[in-house]
């Protein structure tokens, strides 16, 4: 009885799971670009009311992974679930695109814990170095960057259960400094700050108030992506299994709620047009400087308390992800997709050590890059999480026909037709990213990226044959459903 309560201190609960996926949803960005999601959308309104809608397209998708986690436990989440539905190929196309939407979430908050940093301290910038994309890159950013990337690298290397512990614990600050400026600004709150409730301000394709709803999810994948961290961590859980896939859900749909109920409090705090125009980060302090006066107390009281909210945010997501990274990796190495060097553990931790080498690599690169190259990255991003989400989908489609009678300790309500709709919901977002002139476009330069990160891919998977040939396929599969115990399909 003693050996298995310390099992379950051990392992990690589903509260900390939902800190996992919720923490690595809510981000900085609620903070930073709120007032961006205002303009990109034509308004407070139709920004808050996108969530909404993103809310009622994502939630079939979670369900999907709250299926699929409890079903096949391993490390690996979406790209394992494709591997068992539709063999390895799809399987590679699936993890290779989550895992380069993963990494770009690395040097991507490392290039942001600078940024934020260098507003409450300006001194830490230091000498310009260079510019790139258009963003100054300067010898604080280097070394305060490099400086975090090592501490999260640290805390991770030691275990899962300990990037969960410093993970509840920020996630906590975070929700009360977003409720808190949720209540705040309804303090200031007057209707006429929506007007006018929708305007096209030169931001987006759109022209219609259902235009601009519609036109947040171009980011929205992006800043709602996070809930699929929780299943690469699954092997670690403690108690009972299908809790881990309910968080994915709960942590899903209270982002979009957490979302949607900043955009109506602060769209009506202050005029929204005044408010996209808000050219200091992170937007939402400088909103109440704005309101309450930039000497008042409690102006400047809020900018401070959501300043820290900021970071805690930021932590959140970077740590969330440079667990999640490297399981994955693992994963796919266990399947012989990537160099199989990549599925070491190590001997005393059990974390994947090689692999968090290497993503410690690419969080560093990101102060070198600076922030010019931000944009391009976030809907880079955006279509790797879409397509990863889309293939999951049709996984747990696929399996519900093929292996009806397969262990599955969550059955999703509605079963195929929600998975269908999942699917489907997802396609037309993933094909709409490519398609000029529509709300969703994510651009060009993005679009660049995109293909040339799958390119790779292809170059990766076919310099791997000769380690798949030397082992049969039965063995692969063996090895990446190892974990799965009872629950493989």
């Amino acid at each position: 009885m003693e050996k298995t309560v310390e099992k379950k201190k051990a392992g990690i609960g589903a509260f900390d799971f939902f800190c996992i996926g919720f923490g690595a949803i809510v981000g900085v960005g609620w903070a930073v670009s709120i007032n961006k999601w205002m303009a990109s959308t034509g308004g407070a309104v139709p920004a808050g009311v996108g969530y909404l809608i993103a809310l009622i397209m994502m939630i079939p998708v979670a369900l999907c992974y709250c299926e699929l986690a409890p079903m096949m436990p391993v490390a690996g989440g979406g790209m394992a679930y494709s591997y068992r539905a539709f063999g390895e190929k799809v399987g590679f196309i699936s993890g290779w695109a989550a895992f380069g939407a993963f990494v770009t979430l690395l040097p991507w908050e490392a290039i942001y814990v600078v940024d934020i940093l260098s507003i409450l301290i300006p001194s830490v910038k230091g000498p310009l170095l260079y510019t790139l994309g258009g963003g100054d890159v300067y010898l604080g950013h280097l070394l305060v960057g490099t400086f975090f990337s090592l501490l999260l690298f640290w805390i991770n290397w030691k275990g899962a259960t300990s990037s969960a512990m410093m993970q509840r614990v920020l996630t906590i600050f975070l929700i009360c400094a977003g409720l808190g400026a949720m209540i705040v600004a309804l303090t200031q709150f007057d209707p006429v700050n929506y007007q006018p409730i929708y305007e096209n301000v030169g931001r987006g394709d759109h022209k219609t108030f259902f235009g601009g709803t519609f036109a947040i999810m171009a980011s929205a994948p992006f800043f709602l992506c996070g809930f699929e961290t929780i299943p690469q961590a699954v092997e670690e859980a403690s108690g009972d299994v299908s809790t881990v896939g309910k968080t994915v859900v709960l942590s899903v749909g209270c982002a979009c709620l957490f979302y949607a109920g900043l955009l109506f409090a602060l769209g009506g705090a202050m005029p929204w047009q005044d408010f996209y125009n808000i050219g200091k980060s992170p937007a939402a302090g400088h909103l109440f400087l704005y309101v309450f006066g930039e000497k008042s107390a409690m102006g400047i009281f809020m900018y401070y308390f959501l300043m820290t909210g900021a970071l805690c945010g930021l932590f959140t997501t970077w740590n969330s992800f440079m667990m999640a990274s490297p399981r994955l990796l693992m994963g796919m190495a266990r399947g012989y997709l990537v160099p199989n060097g990549l599925k070491k553990e190590h001997p005393q931790y059990k974390t994947p050590s090689n692999a968090m080498i290497f993503c410690l690599v690419l969080s560093i690169s990101g102060p070198f890059l600076g922030i010019g190259l931000i944009n391009a990255l976030t809907s880079f991003s955006a279509a790797g999480f879409v397509l990863s989400w889309f293939l999951t989908s049709a996984s747990a489609m696929r399996l519900r026909k093929t292996a009806p009678d397969a262990h599955r300790p969550y059955k999703m309500p509605g079963g195929f037709g929600m998975a269908t709709f999942a699917t489907v919901a997802m396609a037309i977002i993933l094909v709409l990213l490519f398609v000029p002139g529509n709300p969703v476009y994510m651009g060009m330069e993005a679009i660049v990226i995109f293909i040339g990160w799958m390119l790779l891919g292809v170059v990766f998977y076919l310099s791997c044959s000769g380690q798949r040939k030397s082992v049969t396929q039965a063995e692969r599969e063996a090895a990446l459903f190892a974990h799965a115990g009872q629950n493989k399909a």
